[in-house]
């Protein structure tokens, strides 16, 4: 549940981020950097908003969301990015082709699986979202 979690935020920013940079233009690189920020925003703000609305500081909430989505969202950026770029065609595909929706649904899927180990270790030593979900009522 976490890496889902983790990946609902992560792809919410990547998606926002390939979509501006694509409309508008810009160049691969650029694109990728709006999409690796957009990311890291929404989904350390998937994290606090639960927090923050359950009476939380949100200097507290933010720190939870900084230890627990640090990792996670920076090996699902790294490998969605990477595996976008080595998609042949993927970062030139316009939003109107199927291929640009379809490479960046497969490289989120490849992020999410990689991602996966490094949750389960961070739960595993009471780490990343182990420590959130106890702030969410989950076990």
């Amino acid at each position: 549940m976490a890496t889902l979690h983790c990946l609902t935020g992560c792809a919410t920013g990547e998606v926002l981020g390939m979509i501006v940079g694509t409309a508008l233009g810009w160049s691969n690189w650029a694109t990728i950097v709006l999409a690796v920020a957009l990311a890291f925003v929404f989904g350390y703000a998937f994290t606090m908003v639960p927090l923050v609305r359950s009476g939380m500081q949100l200097k507290a909430a933010a720190g939870l969301a900084l230890a627990s989505d640090t990792a996670s969202i920076t090996v699902m950026e790294i490998v969605d990015n990477a595996v976008l770029l080595l998609i042949p065609g993927a970062m030139d595909a316009h939003l109107t082709n199927p291929f640009f929706w379809f490479s960046l649904a497969i490289a989120l899927a490849i992020a999410g699986v990689a991602a996966y180990p490094v949750n389960r270790w961070l739960i595993a030593r009471g780490r990343g979202h182990a420590v959130v979900h106890q702030h969410h009522g989950h076990p």
